[in-house]
């Protein structure tokens, strides 16, 4: 994402494509992120690696209601689509991240209906908008 301004609408849409409930998760938070890793904690389990935590579970109805629900305060630095860093997500055919609080998404082993599904809820922006690369 690249115009700081775009609402979530976007990110929540693909949430709601690509992310379902069953899926394998994993919630990566900065260390001192403490109210973030709190809330992730109902998720999955913790562990730990250098500066970050990583919460790894399973996605559940109350998961993806909170992600569809919320909005961050907090624009300071990024134009947060979500409060967690990084949200991976596995399906075990499809892999969903959204990386820098929801500000960039790769999606890898995608069908060509997946495709279509992207380009049709990206149509509405602009290159001003996002840099959109489908390999």
């Amino acid at each position: 994402m690249i115009d700081s301004h775009i609402s979530s609408h976007w990110w929540q849409e693909l949430v709601k494509y690509f992310v379902n409930v069953g899926n394998s998760l994993e919630i990566r938070c900065w260390k001192e992120e403490s109210e973030e890793i709190q809330q992730a904690l109902q998720y999955g389990n913790l562990t730990e690696a250098n500066y970050e935590v990583s919460i790894k579970g399973i996605v559940t109805k109350e998961f993806l209601t909170e992600l569809l629900s919320e909005n961050p305060q907090d624009k300071s630095i990024y134009n947060k689509m979500t409060k967690y860093f990084t949200i991976n997500v596995d399906s075990g055919q499809r892999r969903f991240c959204s990386a820098h609080y929801g500000t960039e998404i790769y999606v890898m082993g995608v069908s060509d209906d997946d495709i279509t599904f992207f380009k049709n809820a990206m149509s509405t922006y602009t290159e001003d908008d996002f840099s959109i690369a489908i390999n």
